[in-house]
């Protein structure tokens, strides 16, 4: 799955070392982290970390997250899509820029990476990790037919209070729980 990806508003495109400083440009902003602030990048080095995680997934599984576009000015707002987690589940995740929060982006991308995660391996369960206080992706992930399936502490934050919720699209087995650590 290489062409890109076209919904009604965005342009879906698999990353490329020249969106590097558009997508460090979003993940440095505060504001895109108001959920989870230590992983705010502070340098360029993390957001190309990030990148190389997503073409690993390409490279493993057909499928990985996109650089998010406007369709309408060619604009990168973000990055989203379903990624390999474990070599088990499809992981839906998306990191958009606070300038284009609350205009449904982050559910028409999520739609799309769904469809696409099906596509690519339907036996794989596309997953949301999510912390409890992020309410805005716990509805994307529920409108796009995933229901919560664990919550519990989230092992690791910084945040003691801050519980982890996981929402699947089908019950989740042994192995799938393990990739996930839950």
């Amino acid at each position: 799955m290489t062409d890109d990806i076209l919904t009604p508003r965005l342009r879906l495109s698999r990353p490329v070392e020249g969106d590097l400083d558009a997508l460090f440009t979003i993940s440095a902003d505060p504001r895109v982290w108001t959920h989870y602030p230590s992983l705010r990048h502070q340098r360029p080095e993390d957001t190309r970390a990030g990148m190389a995680r997503w073409e690993a997934s390409w490279a493993r599984a057909g499928l990985g997250s996109w650089v998010v576009r406007l369709r309408s000015s060619g604009e990168v707002i973000g990055n989203g899509g379903c990624t390999l987690l474990g070599d088990a589940v499809w992981n839906l995740g998306y990191r958009l820029s606070a300038d284009h929060h609350g205009n449904g982006y982050a559910t028409e991308l999520a739609f799309a990476a769904v469809e696409q995660a099906r596509a690519v391996d339907p036996d794989r369960p596309v997953i949301a990790y999510l912390v409890e206080h992020n309410h805005a992706s716990a509805k994307v992930a529920e409108k796009v037919g995933l229901e919560l399936v664990h919550r519990a502490p989230d092992a690791g934050n910084p945040d003691p209070s801050v519980w982890r919720l996981v929402y699947a699209d089908r019950p989740l087995d042994p192995a799938h729980r393990a990739a996930v650590s839950l």
